[in-house]
């Protein structure tokens, strides 16, 4: 049962992050310290540096040959449930989008289990739970931290690839275009005012070919038209000229439609329904390239790595090492949170994402992603004391990490800036309450 020690445990690992968060956004809001370029730079150096090194030392520190994998089984069932369903919605739903999946996945999956639940779960089902509480940690560091990353570049990449073959859609009419002006300019720069009708009728052809054959008779046709011309200046019967002028202009009406619609027509061609086997080979060549060159992508592999020989052969890392390692990952949860400060701070108002996006956020993350976890749970098994801090441990508020990764690739930072903040206030009555509600 908690008591008021227990409160204080929990306390003790919350409230210094809302300090650091505070001073972040008086810096901005009041003082005037840092610029949002300066912000931005913050978010770059904890996003490159302090996360990677704070996962690299506490995924190194575990011993991975003392895992409870029916436990890591429910945790991976439950979060491969919600991203197959988030991704069908995306690809098979009109309303479906690849950036709120993204967003959805990291506000129902991705819990701040470092800071508040070892605390807390220890707190509430004892010493021994704590190391399942690790364990998930580790796991989130290694497998979907690195997943969320993919799916960020993939997004990016995508995005970009899109963006390029739209243009180089639009090159086309542009050309067509320049050489319908010049076609104009040639054919128009010498001619008197009976030459005008041709020009009306020239500039407007529906294709490039028809183009070239009013080039090929323009000078025939400007000896037709003339006797016309004249006949109107003089006051005779000038019918036959204003029929000439509205065929001219008939035919033009009809060129401009022709070539609004090939224009929609190159519109949808330049953004297509779905990805080719060479576009989608050449999307995940750049997003390969880009996540090695990512030091999130192999630090708790490197950990991992480090743990497996640590463990097996009883290798200690060198003192130089670890204090290398150390002096910037120990920093790691304190410099997210400050970026979070800064963040709220350069919004106009602090819920940044509006009330009914963080009422969803709110939904996602305390609603949804216990309810997943408990059926993958019960699916794979799980019983007890166990099951229960599945649950529980699903209910905890936002991590931090998956927010400084929305702010780097700019994808609703809002919403999970929202999530983070006023998860952390209303995740201890929350999950106080399920732990009620499954010790009845």
């Amino acid at each position: 049962m908690i008591g008021i020690k227990d409160l204080y445990s929990v306390l003790t690992a919350v409230v210094p992050l809302y300090v650091t968060m505070f001073l972040a956004y008086a810096s901005v809001k009041w003082w005037n310290i840092f610029t949002p370029e300066q912000c931005a730079g913050i978010n770059r150096f904890v996003a490159i540096f302090a996360v990677p090194l704070l996962s690299f030392e506490f995924v190194s520190r575990i011993n991975p040959y003392k895992m409870d994998l029916l436990f890591l089984a429910a945790d991976g069932v439950s979060k491969i449930l919600i991203l197959v369903v988030l991704l069908c919605w995306a690809n098979f739903s009109k309303t479906g989008s690849l950036d709120w999946s993204i967003t959805l996945f990291s506000l129902s999956t991705l819990p701040n289990t470092l800071v508040m639940g070892i605390p807390l779960l220890k707190s509430m089902y004892g010493d021994d739970k704590e190391y399942l509480m690790i364990q998930v940690v580790v796991l989130q560091c290694i497998i979907w931290y690195t997943l969320l990353l993919f799916l960020f570049e993939y997004r990016e990449t995508r995005t970009s690839v899109f963006s390029k073959f739209k243009e180089s859609s639009f090159s086309l009419p542009e050309r067509e275009k320049e050489n319908f002006k010049g076609t104009e300019e040639k054919l128009g720069g010498n001619c008197s005012s009976e030459d005008e009708v041709i020009n009306v009728i020239a500039t407007t052809p529906s294709s490039q070919q028809t183009a070239q054959n009013v080039n090929k008779i323009a000078p025939d046709q400007s000896q037709r038209f003339k006797p016309m011309v004249a006949a109107s200046v003089e006051g005779e019967d000038g019918t036959g000229t204003c029929e000439s002028v509205q065929a001219g202009q008939r035919e033009e009406s009809s060129g401009k439609a022709v070539a609004s619609e090939k224009q929609g027509d190159v519109e949808n061609a330049s953004i297509p329904s779905s990805l080719s086997s060479a576009m989608l080979l050449k999307i995940l060549r750049k997003v390969w390239f880009k996540l090695v060159r990512n030091p999130n992508s192999y630090s708790s592999l490197l950990g991992l790595s480090w743990a497996l020989v640590s463990c097996r052969w009883d290798i200690k890392k060198p003192q130089i090492m670890e204090n290398s390692v150390t002096i910037l990952s120990s920093a790691g949860l304190g410099m997210a949170m400050f970026s979070l400060g800064l963040f709220m701070a350069l919004q106009p108002r602090i819920i940044a994402c509006g009330k009914k996006l963080a009422l969803y956020g709110m939904l996602a993350r305390f609603i949804t992603g216990p309810a997943l976890m408990a059926i993958a749970s019960i699916v794979v098994g799980l019983r007890g004391t166990t099951l229960k801090v599945s649950i529980v441990q699903a209910a905890l508020p936002q991590g931090i990490v998956p927010f400084v990764f929305s702010r780097e690739y700019n994808l609703h930072p809002d919403v999970l800036s929202t999530a983070v903040i006023f998860g952390m206030i209303v995740s201890l009555p929350i999950t106080v309450l399920y732990y009620i509600l499954l010790g009845i």
